[in-house]
C-alpha cells in the first residue's frame, strides 16, 4: 500500500505523516521519501516513537502543523482522521501540499477469519457497539461521504493480515477503546460472552486474520 501511495506522488522530497502515533506509518514511508516529518498532538506518543534516519518527529496538531506552505509532496493519516477537525485539517493539508501533491488517509474495518469465527466475533462487536465514541461513525461509514478539496484518485484494494491464535484475537478485541469503556461501565469483559465458542471454532494453532482497508487518495490541484 505504501508503495502504491508513493507512486501517486510526482516528487518524493518530503512527506508529512499526521497523527503518527509511535511512527509506524512514517517508518513504512521512509524508503520512498528523502525526508518525513511525523507529528502527533500527543507528547506521550511522540516520546514512544523510535528514532529513525530520515524521519523528524514532533508534537503538533493536525490543524496547525507549522510546516512551510507548498512544501510537502505527500500527507498521510492512518486510522486517525475521525479525531480531527476535518475541515480545518483539509485546509491545512491544502496549504502545505505542493501543487500536484497528494493526501492519503485510510482506516480499517472489523477483522475477519472465516464465516463461523466471524459470526462469533459479531457477538462482541454488537456487545460493545454503544461504547464507541461518536467520532468513529465516519470509520464505520468508510469515508465515502467526506467532501475533500482535492481531486479523488482511484485506489487499489488493500488489507492487513497476520497469523494469530484465538487468545491473540481476544486480547486484541479487549484493547478496543469501546471494550475498555464497556468494562468500566459493566465491570465485566465483553470478550467472555463468546470466548469458549470462539476457541472451539478456532482449534489449536494459528489462523490468518484479515482487516480490509478503506483508503481515500486526493491530489491537490493547486487552485
Amino acid at each position: 500500500m505504501f508503495e502504491f501511495i508513493a507512486a501517486c506522488c510526482n516528487e518524493h522530497a518530503l512527506a508529512w505523516d499526521c497523527a503518527t502515533g509511535n511512527g509506524q506509518a512514517a517508518r513504512s514511508l521512509q524508503p520512498y521519501f528523502r525526508k518525513i516529518i511525523a507529528t502527533d498532538a500527543s507528547e506521550r506518543q511522540i516520546a514512544s516513537a523510535v528514532a529513525t534516519d530520515g524521519i523528524e518527529f514532533g508534537v503538533a496538531r493536525a490543524e496547525h502543523s507549522a510546516l512551510v506552505e507548498s512544501s510537502v509532496d505527500l500527507v498521510t493519516v492512518a486510522q486517525a482522521l475521525h479525531w480531527f477537525d476535518i475541515g480545518a485539517f483539509f485546509a491545512e493539508a491544502k496549504r502545505v501540499l505542493k501543487p500536484g501533491g497528494v493526501l492519503a488517509f485510510w482506516c480499517y474495518q472489523n477483522c475477519n477469519v472465516d464465516r463461523d469465527i466471524d459470526a462469533a466475533c459479531e457477538q462482541i462487536f454488537a456487545e460493545v457497539d454503544d461504547f464507541w465514541p461518536p467520532e468513529r461513525d465516519i470509520v464505520e461509514e468508510q469515508y465515502p461521504s467526506l467532501d475533500m478539496p482535492f481531486d479523488d484518485l482511484a485506489a487499489d484494494e488493500f488489507s492487513m493480515t497476520t497469523n494469530w491464535t484465538a487468545d491473540d484475537l481476544l486480547n486484541y478485541m479487549r484493547t478496543w477503546s469501546a471494550s475498555q469503556r464497556y468494562i468500566v461501565a459493566n465491570g465485566n469483559d465483553p470478550t467472555e460472552i463468546c470466548r469458549g465458542r470462539l476457541k472451539i471454532l478456532w482449534g489449536d494453532g494459528r489462523r490468518t486474520v484479515n482487516w480490509p482497508i478503506t483508503i481515500r487518495i486526493g491530489r491537490n490541484s493547486g487552485a
